[in-house]
């Protein structure tokens, strides 16, 4: 294997001498490109926001902002990365650097104080610049703002010029407020066609090199197809598997974690398919949440209502299904709407595969069926699909936070009865639960005002909710039941006194 090199602002440059475990933060820091910071070294605030080449959805290639703390420099071997210096030098090749377009708004319109998150904003405004389906809005009523709508041609969270504002979820500011940060995006234009980065967009992306980066006899280890990572880890069972680090990142930085092997899978072509069929929709397990939505499209309407409460943005461009559930953690948030959609796991070994219900797969706190060297490969969601659905978040703050309670619900109703129910529970047990006594309190019962009550007495006693800093076992049970009467309320009209 040739030795491991990134491309950062158009250069190349040799990932040694960085340890395996190295972030991309540290490793641009070390070179001098000091506009990426480290705030949370969580991947809460967005300070060390850079972009990286990805495949792309409308084009060959995306610019995706990622969080340079959470993701290690092994991880981007063969890779193309562009920080803030670099979007500002790249735009007029032989001339003196000149501010970014995106630089240029938040400079004039007076988004940045203390600058401290600035860079990390400019790049993630800078992804959804290039994004290639943004398009302008028209103003269907320039004078609406007092009814919500931002009066200037978008509504509160898209701008005239189709910026979404949900590009800048995972970035925070403490002292210039939000204000100038959103006109500063609403105000940036197209893309102009003599532009590198968006030219950029029309080559096909770096394609995925096999690594093996080892020092200090710890290692960071990719290989080319699924079999031959899957041969891997039966040799090394203790190995740490790894997509978008979202999660292992954290572990990294805050535990002071590391690990004699890490195993990437976010390149392997056999965990990357998306397909939907006449009986199932089946997702790669390394695909990442962004990509999982733009492909799909609201295929299917309970994961378009998961995505854009699951953390930010900048996290979903790197987070994985198979990640968030290959944590076995009880407060995910993809398990609950897996388990309304009756999903099953796709899994892997150097033996073969085999096919398990979600339903069946978790078997205790942070544990699961399965086993040393197997992985997650896809995820199957059956058709067709129940009509009524729901994703109800529970939380703290509306986005960018953990569940204290979250609630799925997939419900058949056929001539005002309720036919089929099937709802997925967080946050109320050891594992991710179905709610099954409230499924049979519903399904062959009216759904009507007198079925819903009884029903959400039955679930507020489902699973066995603890206290916890996030909430008290009795708002969560109260919260079980208030999702159920709200799903009602969202569904059907007041019923007549």
């Amino acid at each position: 294997m040739v030795a491991a090199r990134i491309t950062v602002n158009g250069k190349e440059a040799p990932i040694a001498p960085s340890a395996p475990h190295t972030t991309v933060l540290d490793f641009l820091r070390e070179r001098g490109l000091t506009g990426t910071k480290e705030g949370c070294a969580e991947g809460e605030c967005g300070a060390c926001s850079v972009l990286v080449a990805r495949p792309g959805v409308n084009k060959p290639t995306d610019w995706v902002p990622v969080n340079a703390c959470l993701v290690p420099v092994a991880a981007l071997d063969g890779q193309e990365v562009v920080t803030s210096e670099g979007l500002a030098t790249v735009q007029a090749p032989g001339t003196p650097p000149a501010l970014h377009p995106v630089q240029e708004e938040m400079a004039v319109r007076g988004g940045s104080q203390c600058g401290y998150c600035t860079p990390g904003f400019i790049c993630s405004m800078a992804g959804e610049y290039y994004r290639p389906d943004r398009c302008a809005h028209p103003d269907p009523d320039p004078g609406a703002a007092a009814g919500g709508d931002s009066g200037d041609g978008g509504d509160a969270e898209h701008g005239p010029n189709g910026f979404d504002l949900h590009a800048l979820s995972g970035n925070l500011c403490r002292c210039t407020g939000y204000r100038p940060i959103r006109d500063a995006a609403f105000a940036v234009g197209a893309p102009a066609d003599e532009d590198p980065l968006a030219q950029r967009r029309d080559q096909a992306p770096p394609a995925p090199v096999a690594t093996e980066y080892r020092q200090d006899d710890r290692a960071f280890v990719r290989r080319d197809t699924l079999a031959e990572t899957l041969r891997l880890l039966r040799e090394r069972p203790d190995a740490v598997v790894v997509a978008g680090s979202t999660d292992w990142g954290v572990e990294v930085n805050i535990r002071s974690r590391r690990a004699d092997c890490v195993v990437a899978v976010d390149r392997l072509p056999e965990m990357r398919e998306l397909r939907v069929g006449d009986d199932r929709v089946e997702i790669g397990a390394a695909l990442t949440l962004t990509e999982i939505e733009r492909r799909l499209d609201g295929t299917v309407p309970l994961l378009a209502q998961l995505f854009p409460q699951f953390a930010s943005r900048l996290i979903r461009n790197g987070a994985t299904l198979g990640g968030n559930l290959g944590t076995g953690s009880p407060i995910g948030d993809s398990p609950p709407v897996l388990l309304a959609l009756e999903a099953t796991l796709v899994l892997a070994d150097a033996d073969g595969e085999r096919e398990v219900p979600l339903a069946e797969y978790f078997t205790g706190y942070r544990q699961s069926v399965r086993r040393p060297g197997e992985l997650i490969r896809a995820v199957r969601v059956p058709l067709p699909l129940s009509p009524v659905t729901a994703f109800h978040k529970i939380a703290k703050r509306r986005f960018d936070d953990i569940s204290s309670v979250a609630v799925a619900f997939a419900l058949d109703v056929d001539g005002g009865i309720v036919r089929k129910a099937r709802i997925g529970l967080g946050g109320v047990a050891a594992t991710p639960v179905r709610a099954l006594a409230t499924e049979a309190a519903l399904e062959g019962r009216p759904w009507t005002a007198a079925t819903a009550e009884a029903a959400a007495r039955v679930l507020r006693g489902e699973g066995t909710p603890m206290d916890d800093h996030r909430a008290s076992s009795l708002y969560r049970s109260a919260m079980l039941g208030q999702s159920l009467l709200k799903l009602y309320a969202q569904t059907t009209e007041a019923v007549p006194s």
